[in-house]
């Protein structure tokens, strides 16, 4: 993790929060990821993992946009937590729930499996740049 930089800890308080805004359980790797840093940043400044309240707010946005509810599938089933800068979004899945790590494909709405899990993501995403999960 050479080219990562880490956030301080998440607050208990902005774990709860994301819980109780998105009214689902953060996945235990991501819980446990953001008690140790609240966010990864990686190549380029890209938010490999966001910060506890991002995950709140863009997946609260994500949810209730009208426009996308006509325009994607939806976003219930899916937390993001992380980026590539260019618009595609990493997520776990939480209906049904799974620990693998998808990627949403911004341009035409589909959820790509990328990772076993959390350690698995951070290896593949800060040991490569770019789009390396189209590999």
């Amino acid at each position: 993790m050479a080219e990562a930089e880490l956030a301080a800890p998440a607050t208990i308080e902005a774990l709860a929060e994301v819980e109780r805004v998105l009214g689902q359980a953060l996945p235990e790797e991501l819980a446990s990821l953001l008690r140790e840093c609240n966010g990864v940043c990686g190549h380029y400044g890209t938010d490999v993992v966001w910060s506890a309240e991002r995950i709140a707010k863009e997946n609260a946005l994500f949810r209730a946009s009208v426009d996308f509810a006509e325009l994607y599938m939806p976003f219930e089933p899916l937390m993001f937590f992380g980026d590539n800068g260019g618009g595609d979004q990493f997520a776990f899945v939480r209906v049904p729930l799974r620990d693998d790590v998808f990627v949403w494909d911004h341009e035409t709405d589909g959820r790509i499996w990328v990772a076993n899990g959390m350690d698995d993501y951070l290896r593949r995403v800060l040991e490569d740049s770019g789009d390396w999960w189209r590999d």
